[in-house]
């Protein structure tokens, strides 16, 4: 038993460790764009393009990979689709041109697509169900954790040697983490449900896979439907976000601070910005609780969170660095130091610090309890292509809010000057919060019937075999 605990818990390390690494790549960019967009002599705003591709990409292609993952052995799928990623991570550091670049992201995202979709399939049958949320809100912390990995790796390693070694380094990281999986063990498809447990006991298998037929049943779903409708919305919000550092970047500039300080500080200040989202955890226990009492409580417990998320980055974007004080030059460790104390001392920044720590805490309460919902309103054999569908939803607002947000400033940018017109363009992409929250709202009822169902079907199925 214990053994088999252990084997659980490496399952769940493995693929907590690897969701990282999409996010990582997402956000190994938005430090680098003036130095990449200079090294190969395009517009920064092409920039914005390679990235919006690759997120785009990759949630086409997690689609086709969730498709699989309900049909084939999951462990060779991930393997296939790790190989794919890492070596077009490689090609990037290797990239002579723009479209050199462009291709070889768009190459990464067709692999990254099976990190999101084959990773959530084996994490939903190794969790208990009782845990659910917890466990799902490890998933998406460190999804979160991985977009500030890379931006930092971005800042400190490129202002030292080449926007080009931050991709060496991930590429590297990868086939070490294929040599992880080697050792995973595939759970069983609906092992964590608690209807098919006796049937499980007894020795009986769950043989049931998805079929072409499914896919309409499961994308017009109503639980799903709304899922993917606050997918699409709040991400064109949290999609533009990805645009931070270049904001905190312009503030230190307007400071008197050179380009290279200001790429340091700012990685540092959007790793610190995002400590709130480490109440995602919480937020996953609590949604698990209300869950129990009410299939109604998840939806409503998070739409009131998403909610709130808007006024306080809208307070936070607004809020000067009137006052920073910082080191001159490229000592990262420095740098940092004094950040900290400028979050003690200067109350520009103590504010801008809270007002952070309050959104980025409110924003962390969407993932887990969106992520198990998608798997309580789906069968097991369904979830990776449900997940599928709605991280393309995901995906589209991300690229739309990327989008929007060089849309915008090319208008904005007209009658303001940075970083007021950053602050104009990022306040106003956060509306969209108010529709991602009413979707929860508008869910609620559909959630009830959609897990009752699910739960008697799992119950026949456990009877009749």
């Amino acid at each position: 038993m214990e053994k088999n605990n252990f084997k659980i818990i490496y399952t769940i390390f493995v693929f907590i460790a690897l969701a990282a690494f999409d996010n990582i790549i997402i956000g190994l960019f938005p430090p680098l764009f003036s130095k990449i967009a200079a090294d190969l002599d395009v517009n920064i705003a092409k920039m914005g393009v390679v990235s919006a591709a690759n997120i785009l990409v990759t949630a086409l292609s997690s689609i086709y990979w969730g498709y699989l993952s309900g049909k084939f052995k999951r462990k060779k799928l991930i393997i296939i689709g790790t190989l794919i990623w890492v070596l077009s991570v490689f090609l990037t550091s290797i990239s002579k041109s723009y479209f050199q670049l462009l291709l070889f992201q768009i190459i990464t995202g067709i692999g990254l697509g099976c990190i999101a979709s084959i990773g959530f399939s084996v994490l939903t049958d190794s969790i208990p169900y009782r845990m659910r949320g917890m466990v799902l809100s490890l998933w998406g912390m460190t999804q979160g954790l991985g977009g500030i990995a890379g931006a930092l790796m971005a800042s400190l390693i490129a202002t030292r040697t080449s926007w080009r070694t931050p991709f060496e380094i991930v590429g590297f990281i990868g086939f070490f983490l294929i040599i992880l999986y080697l050792f995973v063990e595939e759970p069983t498809r609906g092992k964590a449900e608690p209807e098919l447990l006796e049937a499980m006991k007894k020795g009986q298998s769950y043989d049931y896979v998805i079929k072409a037929k499914h896919l309409r049943m499961i994308l017009f779903k109503r639980s799903n439907l709304f899922l993917f409708l606050q997918a699409l919305f709040m991400n064109i919000s949290i999609g533009s976000l990805i645009w931070l550092p270049t904001l905190y970047i312009y503030k230190i500039v307007q400071q008197g601070y050179g380009m290279d300080t200001a790429i340091i500080a700012s990685g540092y200040l959007y790793a610190i910005f995002q400590i709130g989202g480490m109440s995602s955890v919480y937020f996953g226990h609590l949604g698990d609780r209300l869950q129990k009492k009410s299939f109604k409580g998840r939806a409503y417990l998070t739409a009131i969170f998403v909610f709130l998320t808007m006024p306080l980055y809208i307070l936070m974007f607004m809020v000067p660095m009137t006052g920073l004080s910082l080191p001159e030059g490229t000592n990262a460790i420095l740098i940092f130091v004094q950040l900290l104390k400028q979050i003690v001392t200067n109350p520009w920044i103590a504010l801008l610090f809270v007002l952070s720590l309050f959104a980025s805490a409110a924003q962390s309460a969407n993932t887990p309890n969106w992520l198990a919902l998608i798997t309580d309103v789906n069968l097991p054999e369904h979830r990776g292509t449900a997940f599928s569908m709605a991280n393309l939803s995901n995906s589209l607002g991300r690229t739309l809010g990327n989008i929007g947000v060089g849309f915008l400033l090319s208008i904005i940018s007209v009658h303001y000057k940075e970083p007021n017109s950053y602050i104009i363009t990022l306040s106003l992409l956060q509306v969209f919060l108010i529709p991602a929250a009413l979707c929860y709202l508008l869910m609620a009822k559909n959630n009830v019937t959609d897990i009752k169902k699910v739960k008697l079907t799992l119950k026949k199925r456990a009877q009749t075999d």
